[in-house]
């Protein structure tokens, strides 16, 4: 399932992705705030063929991003898949290479992933598990209407209902 939005195509990340990802998490400031694997190679690339080639169920998982002024240029992802991988609340969340921060494009995509978990999969509710300490992530949650309803694991939780979602948003994408 693809999304269009004003300016970005999001389409399913595939193995096709597998190199961009790589290079965005290697990028200065980009994993700063997330545990993972990062600094081994192996564990790195091995995490990411998984969290590609995993089934998330339908209707979720993660969407390469891409601009429509160069829409074979990967920029980012952003994700509807159960927290951490295996639930049970479904998480959203974004990544973009910092060549693209500031400009708008992980709320676009967020915001277009955030219509389809709630006006066509009808999600009681979607949650971000976000560091405390990475301000613009926490901004840009709030932006998209998500409030902090708690704090566990050093993370703080960051959650919106439908009803919140059609309050704040009318059920429409922008």
């Amino acid at each position: 399932m693809n999304f269009k939005t004003e300016h970005l195509i999001l389409r399913p990340r595939t193995m096709d992705d597998f190199d961009d990802c790589l290079v965005m998490d290697r990028a200065p400031g980009v994993v700063d705030f997330i545990v993972g694997p990062w600094q081994g190679r192996d564990a790195h690339e091995a995490f990411i063929k998984a969290r590609i080639n995993q089934d998330y169920g339908v209707g979720l998982g993660y969407w390469s991003i891409f601009t429509k002024e160069i829409p074979d240029h990967f920029i980012g992802w952003v994700l509807l898949i159960p927290e951490d991988g295996s639930g049970p609340d479904i998480e959203i969340g974004w990544r973009l290479h910092p060549d693209y921060w500031g400009q708008g494009f992980a709320f676009e995509a967020a915001r277009a992933v955030l219509d389809h978990a709630f006006s066509h999969m009808e999600l009681p509710r979607i949650i971000a598990a976000i560091d405390p300490r990475n301000a613009p992530s926490k901004k840009l949650a709030e932006r998209l209407g998500m409030t902090c309803k708690a704090s566990r694991d050093g993370l703080a939780f960051y959650e919106m209902s439908l009803d919140d979602y059609q309050r704040i948003w009318g059920g429409q994408a922008d």
